[in-house]
C-alpha cells in the first residue's frame, strides 16, 4: 500500500486551531462540560445516569467520567455504526492533570535512548520521510473497561462498555525506529513515556515498558493517523504507541521518550499500578484473599457485544428478528461468535461480517424468532486460539479485564 506524506502546514495549521480550544481554561471546559443532558448507564453501584458533554475539542457527543484529566467514554450506540470507532467519538483517557492543550508537530520530537548504540530525535515528519509507512486495524481498550460493573465496586474510572475503540492506524514500525539507533546486546525492556506530568513534582511520570523481543515483533508502531485523520490532540497527537492485542496502558499518547532498558522496569507504573492476579487470562481473585501473586497486565482477552439491541428495547415476538454486535479476539482474531436466547443452555452461530485483521471488531449478525415476553440475549466470542468467553464475571481491584459474556434483555410484544 502506498501512502501520501501529508502537507505539514495543513497538519499544523488544523491542529493548532482545534487544540487551541483546549486552551479557555479548565474551569470554563468543566462548565460548559457539566451543562449537557444525561445519559442512563446500568451500573450496579450507580449512579445510574451520567452527562453527555459536546465540550471538548476534536469531540462529538460523549459520556463525561472527568473533565480534568478528560475521560470521556464512547456512547454505546455509537458502536452499531460500523467496525471503525469515527475519531471524533473516539473514547479519552489520561492519567494526570497536566497535559500540553497544544502541540506543534515541527518541534515536538521523540527521543530514541537509553541502551542503543546512538541516541535519535525525531519529529512526526521526520519519522514519514525516513521509514516505511504500515497499517493496521486494531482495537484500542482501556484496562478498566466495564469496571463499573464489578461486584463488589471497586476504585477508579466507573466506565461502562464505551472505553473501546477500533481504528485503522498509520505510522512506522518501531522495531525499524530501534534498529536506526541501534539496540546494544543486553537488552531487556523498552519503556515509553509520553507529554502528560503530575500536578504534584513527587509523583510519578507515567512510564510504561515492554518486553524488547515484543517491541521489536514488527507490529508495534509509532502512529500519527487513525481511520484516515491525524490523531487528535486528546488521543495523542502528534503521534502514539500502537501496542496490538494489548490493552491500552500501554499505548502511550504524545510520544516524548523511547528508552532501552538493560534491566527489568519496576516504576510505579509497572507494579504495582496496573497489574492483575496471575492467573491469565482470569485475571480473577476473591475479594479479600490474601498472598496473591500480581504481574503486569498484559495481553486483552476476548469479548462480544450486542449493539442494534439494548436492554429494555421492544422487539416483534414469533417473527425472525435481526441481532448484530461486535466481537475482537483479544490478542489474536475471532474464530466464532454464537448467541443463547434462554440463558446460555443452547447457542446459535452467527455469521460474520469482514475480517479486517487479527486485532479489528469483527461484526456479527444472525436472526432469531423469540417467544412473548421478556429475553435475555448472551452473545459469546472464541477466539483463533480456542479461549472463549467465560459466563462468570472476573473480580480483581483494579477492575481489570472484565471480559464475561454480557447480556441483553428485551421484551418481545
Amino acid at each position: 500500500m502506498t501512502f501520501k506524506t501529508p502537507d505539514i502546514d495543513t497538519i499544523v495549521r488544523r491542529q493548532l486551531l482545534q487544540a487551541g480550544a483546549l486552551g479557555l481554561g479548565s474551569v470554563l471546559l468543566a462548565r460548559s462540560a457539566l451543562a449537557a443532558d444525561m445519559v442512563k448507564l446500568p451500573l450496579p453501584g450507580g449512579p445510574d445516569e451520567r452527562r453527555l458533554t459536546h465540550a471538548f475539542p476534536q469531540k462529538g457527543t460523549m459520556i463525561l467520567q472527568r473533565t480534568r484529566p478528560p475521560l470521556l467514554e464512547t456512547p454505546f450506540s455509537v458502536y452499531d455504526k460500523g467496525v471503525f470507532t469515527p475519531v471524533n467519538e473516539f473514547y479519552v483517557r489520561w492519567h494526570w492533570a497536566d497535559i500540553p492543550t497544544h502541540m506543534d508537530p515541527k518541534t515536538h520530537t521523540v527521543t530514541i535512548g537509553g541502551h542503543v548504540n546512538k541516541e535519535l530525535k525525531f519529529t512526526v515528519f521526520d519519522l514519514m520521510r525516513k521509514f516505511k509507512h504500515v497499517e493496521l486495524a486494531a482495537v484500542n481498550q482501556c484496562s478498566g473497561n466495564s469496571r463499573g460493573y464489578f461486584q463488589p465496586r471497586v476504585a477508579g474510572g466507573e466506565w461502562s462498555n464505551g472505553a473501546m475503540g477500533n481504528a485503522r492506524w498509520v505510522g512506522v514500525r518501531l522495531k525499524d525506529v530501534l534498529d536506526e539507533a541501534g539496540v546494544k546486546p543486553g537488552a531487556v525492556q523498552v519503556q515509553f513515556e509520553g507529554s502528560e506530568r503530575p500536578v504534584i513534582a513527587a509523583a510519578p511520570n507515567l512510564k510504561k515498558s515492554l518486553d524488547v523481543d515484543h517491541a521489536r515483533d514488527g507490529e508495534v508502531m509509532i502512529a500519527w493517523e487513525m481511520n484516515g485523520q491525524s490523531l487528535p490532540l486528546l488521543n495523542g497527537f502528534p503521534f502514539r504507541l500502537v501496542v496490538p492485542g494489548w490493552y491500552a496502558t500501554y499505548w502511550t499518547k504524545m510520544l516524548q521518550h523511547v528508552t532501552v532498558l538493560d534491566h527489568e522496569d519496576t516504576n510505579f507504573w509497572m507494579h504495582p499500578a496496573y497489574t492483575i492476579p496471575d492467573n491469565w487470562p482470569q485475571a480473577n481473585m476473591t475479594p479479600g484473599e490474601k498472598d496473591v501473586k500480581f504481574v503486569p497486565i498484559n495481553k486483552m482477552v476476548p469479548r462480544s457485544f450486542v449493539t442494534n439491541l439494548t436492554t429494555g428495547a421492544k422487539v416483534p415476538a414469533g417473527r425472525p428478528e435481526l441481532v448484530r454486535g461486535i466481537a475482537f479476539g483479544g490478542d489474536t482474531g475471532v474464530k466464532m461468535v454464537e448467541l443463547s436466547i434462554d440463558g446460555g443452555k443452547t447457542w446459535m452461530p452467527t455469521q460474520l461480517g469482514r475480517d479486517y485483521g487479527q486485532y479489528s471488531f469483527r461484526q456479527w449478525t444472525t436472526h432469531v424468532k423469540l417467544d412473548p415476553g421478556s429475553q435475555t440475549l448472551m452473545a459469546r466470542c472464541t477466539n483463533s486460539d480456542g479461549l472463549q468467553q467465560p459466563l462468570t464475571p472476573n473480580w480483581n481491584p483494579g477492575g481489570f479485564m472484565r471480559n464475561v459474556v454480557e447480556t441483553t434483555t428485551v421484551m418481545a410484544v
